[in-house]
């Protein structure tokens, strides 16, 4: 693997919008084709396969989780467990994630967490990319089949959902409503009625006890675009428990988007390679480790000790408690004297690996405002 410089295409920012990609300046720059990774077909071989073991090795630890009853090392309220459980007993359909991963190109590559619930950036490495290959490196090509594994998912689940599925996100987010009308768009190609309607808007009908839209119809399939630990915590949370709405991410995703996944991942599967070690307790680690939430998006209340340095960023995150991890440095491609930590976005679709999305920082802590750079392989 190594990254290219490159000239952007002088028309790359109407092109985006074509794509219905407006948000690819959000925060100054975050679509970035300035640059560009190169991949052998060797590795993109091995990253595919390494993130189809540790969406597995995920699997394995919720079923873990649920045997043993752990859910209190997840801060999961009690009156909720019942809900994930029997999510899970149903093996509620589940759509995509993406792991978040260290890797140079050389080393194993790492996991760092699981994006298992509500994972964004996923209009600019199923679309945006592959339209960049298309003008950029015509005769090469990319580890991206992100888009037909979507739909296929789609058409398997609305076999289970039915026609009709609402898509919901917060309605002021850009960057929310943009992946969420990509998610929309292929689930029309799915042959679904895919019908927008904002958090907020969501009903509840006291005497059919359902979830309903603003046209007061029963909200038989919602696709979230918004994590469940804010759900479940609403004033509307315990109707969660009675409503027989089909949820995407399924409950039992809970589980695979808790930072607490990551010490039990380690104590089931210790030394493996693509695993880091990680506890509950901050006295495993003397240094050289990274406290971050159970729960957090983007970058949120981390804080990063290697060596004599430390790096963290804030955030309205932390109540629940914290997981320690061991330290891994994420790459640096530096150029022209600037940092480029660089972290690899490897997406599931269903059970099966489906591509990656690159994105940089000048800071070795990934977060809303790192760039997205597009890959290529040969």
């Amino acid at each position: 693997m190594k990254r290219e410089s490159l000239i952007p295409r002088p028309d790359w920012p109407k092109k985006m919008e074509d794509l219905g990609f407006h948000y690819h300046s959000i925060d100054g720059i975050y679509w970035d084709e300035r640059a560009c990774y190169a991949l052998t077909a060797a590795e993109v071989d091995m990253l595919e396969a390494t993130t189809n073991e540790l969406h597995q090795l995920c699997i394995a630890a919720a079923q873990h989780v649920i045997d043993r009853d752990l859910f209190d090392k997840f801060a999961i309220p009690p009156t909720i467990v019942p809900f994930i459980k029997e999510s899970w007993e149903r093996d509620d359909w589940t759509l995509f994630g993406r792991f978040d991963l260290a890797w140079d190109g050389r080393s194993p590559p790492k996991m760092l967490e699981y994006n298992a619930d509500t994972p964004t950036a996923l209009l600019e490495a199923s679309v945006a990319q592959w339209y960049w290959l298309q003008d950029v490196k015509p005769d090469c090509d990319q580890f991206n089949s992100l888009h037909e594994k979507l739909i296929a998912q789609w058409q398997r689940i609305r076999e289970a959902a039915g026609d009709v599925v609402h898509f919901t996100a917060v309605g002021a987010s850009d960057e929310d409503v943009g992946n969420l009308d990509y998610m929309r768009d292929v689930a029309t190609q799915a042959g679904i009625d895919a019908r927008f309607i904002d958090i907020a808007d969501i009903g509840w009908d006291a005497v059919t006890k359902q979830f309903v839209d603003t046209e007061q119809q029963h909200i038989e399939a919602l696709f979230k675009l918004y994590p469940w630990e804010w759900l479940v915590r609403e004033a509307f949370g315990n109707n969660l428990l009675t409503a027989d709405t089909m949820f995407i991410e399924p409950a039992w995703k809970m589980l695979l988007s808790n930072k607490a996944i990551l010490p039990i991942l380690w104590e089931l599967n210790p030394s493996h390679p693509n695993l880091l070690p990680a506890y509950f307790e901050p006295q495993r680690f003397a240094t050289d480790y990274v406290k971050k939430p159970l729960l957090s998006r983007e970058g949120a209340n981390i804080e990063l000790h290697a060596g004599n340095a430390t790096v963290s960023t804030d955030g309205d995150y932390g109540d629940e408690g914290f997981i320690y991890q061991a330290h891994h440095a994420l790459p640096n491609f530096a150029a022209n004297g600037e940092a480029n930590y660089m972290v690899v976005g490897s997406w599931i679709v269903g059970d099966e690996a489906a591509g990656i999305g690159i994105r940089e920082d000048e800071s070795p802590i990934t977060k809303n405002t790192s760039r997205f750079v597009p890959h290529y392989f040969e």
